[in-house]
């Protein structure tokens, strides 16, 4: 094999694991994050569960790694009143939260819509007819896709939302799942794998 043809195969390899998918969460402790907030975050059969504590405040389990444009795909069953999140481009002093958060709500509360904490507040919701692809106290897929400025989210294969913005567009951070305050919340995740794009 000459030496042309090795160089392009190793450049082929290394283009391919530029754009594998990678797990987030191995599915047996908390490797790759880190706990912001009182409230409590655990593994338990496979699977990530996020609880409200004593403090019922929100909290956060933040990636280690930060992304810019991504594919990330998100496995969820929400407990109780379920009402949590996904934060993209995301930096986090305390539990004071910047960047976005693709919505993980109970049913007809906006599940796939974006908001900007301590910022403009929604960005967009999804149309109300779909709000029903949620499918409540079962697992429900979410994709939340990041390119430049254009962001789309799908939950259970429907497309819920696209967005366009400039300021989404100039961030760059990290992943975060967050648990909201008021108490009461539990949410199991379990498939947490991003693609660079």
């Amino acid at each position: 094999m000459n030496k042309t043809l090795i160089t392009l195969l190793l450049l082929a390899g290394s283009l391919v694991g530029a754009h594998a998918q990678i797990k987030l969460f191995n599915g047996k402790d908390l490797t790759g994050w880190k706990v912001a907030g009182t409230e409590k975050w655990y593994v338990e059969k496979g699977e990530m569960i996020c609880e409200s504590g004593p403090d019922k405040a929100y909290g956060y389990l933040v990636s280690e790694r930060e992304f810019k444009n991504f594919e990330l795909t998100i496995e969820f069953k929400q407990e109780s009143n379920g009402n949590s999140g996904v934060f993209f481009h995301c930096g986090i002093e305390g539990t004071t939260i910047s960047g976005w958060q693709a919505e993980v709500a109970p049913l007809n509360h906006h599940t796939g819509g974006i908001y900007e904490s301590y910022g403009r507040g929604w960005l967009i919701q999804p149309a109300a007819d779909k709000e029903k692809v949620l499918k409540e106290g079962e697992w429900n897929t979410m994709v939340v896709r990041v390119v430049g400025d254009e962001v789309n989210t799908f939950l259970n294969g429907v497309q819920m939302i696209t967005l366009k913005d400039e300021k989404i567009g100039a961030g760059t951070g990290k992943i975060a799942l967050q648990i909201h305050d008021g108490g009461g919340v539990k949410v199991r995740w379990r498939k947490v794998e991003i693609k660079a794009l």
